[in-house]
């Protein structure tokens, strides 16, 4: 029987026997996922890039460099001890916010569409906020593991909180509110899991659950983001039209689906269809059939992450496992809900599937860590 994780052990940042094969089922998961998502990237996108870059092609080759090199990274990761990152809880901490300033400086930081969310050096393109969230997971799993005997207090969760809402402040100045709420859902849920009581949890969830209005309050193209969510069809060709083309999408697949490589949305009636919108698509070409099966291995995949959680003896490994699976969960619910239509849109890629390697190559890196994990007493 497992112990709950008041009583589980602090082993510290040295590294134990690995005895164990390890969750491949995970692995296998991830690693088809991701493939999966390199065939709906070229479905999404041959048309637009076309059109754009006279090659069809143009997202899949950079998708199928991130699958490379995200492979490369999660197997990388599977056989280094995780304990030994406790040690990297600081310079993590710093890298992040270095990244996430260096998008204001001129030259660097890459602007799209009004938002400043990217990081260009030479032909590489980084988005920092993908690479907080982690930061942030490995800062908090390594300070509370240290600290447990602190979680029941507001002065002991006070420096996860600060990181927590330093991540926070940069990322919603780009502005990126989509990132933003997985960071503050993502803290909520890391110190409520690291075992704090429920009048500590409490005095913390209050102060969130007054900022997101007021967030949405303090700017315009948020309240209007808000408005078309409430109707779009009260501005179809402005802030309602991604949603409704959306919604066309979802609505043309039925439940078989038009087909592979069959979608309509996606010539250009759709915007991001090969990012953030890409789960309309799917949609539209596979169906509620297909939708169901692809929220049912992402939900294995949280399942897997969650067990090994589970069942790691330590701390380190309990929080940081169930930190990784959270990230992945929590942006596979909001980028759901937000291209069904349940809550007001917003940018969020969704993992393992949308174009973008920074995205890519981290997640599957995280999945690494967490066969890690699984390999380990």
């Amino acid at each position: 029987m497992k112990l709950p994780l008041s009583k589980r052990k602090d082993t510290g940042n040295g590294a134990k026997k690995i005895t164990k094969a390890g969750d491949v089922p995970l692995l296998v998961c991830v690693f088809l996922m991701a493939c999966f998502g390199c065939l709906m990237i070229y479905s999404a996108s041959s048309y637009t890039a076309q059109v754009q870059y006279g090659d069809s092609w143009y997202f899949v080759k950079k998708q199928i460099l991130g699958v490379v090199l995200g492979t490369a990274a999660m197997a990388g990761v599977c056989f280094l001890p995780y304990r030994k990152l406790s040690k990297l809880k600081i310079p993590g901490v710093i890298v992040a916010v270095i990244l996430l300033a260096l998008v204001f400086v001129p030259g660097i930081g890459i602007t799209n569409y009004g938002a400043t969310r990217w990081i260009g050096f030479g032909g590489v393109t980084i988005q920092p906020s993908e690479i907080a969230k982690y930061a942030f997971v490995l800062f908090a799993a390594a300070y509370f593991s240290k600290n447990y005997e602190k979680v029941k207090t507001v002065k002991g969760v006070l420096p996860v909180l600060g990181v927590g809402m330093m991540f926070c402040v940069l990322i919603i100045i780009e502005p990126n509110m989509s990132i933003t709420m997985c960071v503050g859902l993502l803290m909520l849920a890391v110190i409520f899991l690291s075992g704090t009581n429920l009048k500590t949890f409490a005095f913390i969830l209050i102060p969130f659950v007054v900022a997101v209005p007021l967030l949405i309050i303090l700017e315009p193209y948020r309240l209007q983001r808000l408005s078309a969510f409430i109707d779009p069809w009260a501005s179809p060709k402005d802030e309602g039209y991604q949603l409704i083309q959306s919604l066309y999408a979802l609505g043309n697949g039925g439940f078989f689906g038009k087909g592979l490589f069959n979608s309509t949305q996606k010539y250009r009636f759709l915007p991001f269809a090969e990012s953030d919108f890409i789960l309309a698509i799917m949609g539209e070409e596979l169906g509620f059939l297909g939708l169901a099966l692809f929220f049912f291995v992402s939900a294995f995949i949280v399942y897997r992450g969650f067990r090994i959680a589970k069942n790691c003896n330590n701390r380190f490994g309990f929080l940081l496992s169930a930190g990784f699976t959270l990230v992945y969960g929590i942006q596979v619910m909001i980028n759901a809900l937000v291209v069904s239509g349940a809550i007001p849109p917003t940018g969020l890629p969704l993992p393992l599937i949308s174009s973008g390697n920074t995205s890519l190559i981290i997640t599957m890196a995280s999945m690494g860590v967490l066969y890690n994990v699984s390999r380990s007493d």
